[in-house]
């Protein structure tokens, strides 16, 4: 069952899986300023120079839309 919210995912490259990311938004907008402090938040916990950033092992982050599908967030 779909509902009108937006959400996050995290991806652990490292490991292959997905995992949740807290919240629930009302619009794309607010869903991917969340996103983008996910990828802050990143960045101090694995820095680019120790992971080759966001195309190496860091994590990444993903929206996904109401309907159920998802597009990846860089900063």
């Amino acid at each position: 069952m779909e509902n009108d919210k937006w959400k996050l995912l995290g991806h652990d490259t490292f490991a292959n899986e997905d995992y949740p990311l807290e919240g629930e938004f009302d619009t794309e907008r607010d869903a991917i300023m969340a996103a983008k402090l996910q990828l802050a938040d990143l960045e101090i916990t694995q820095p680019q120079l120790e992971t080759d950033g966001q195309d190496g092992i860091q994590d990444q982050v993903y929206v996904i839309r109401p309907d159920g599908s998802r597009f990846r967030v860089q900063s």
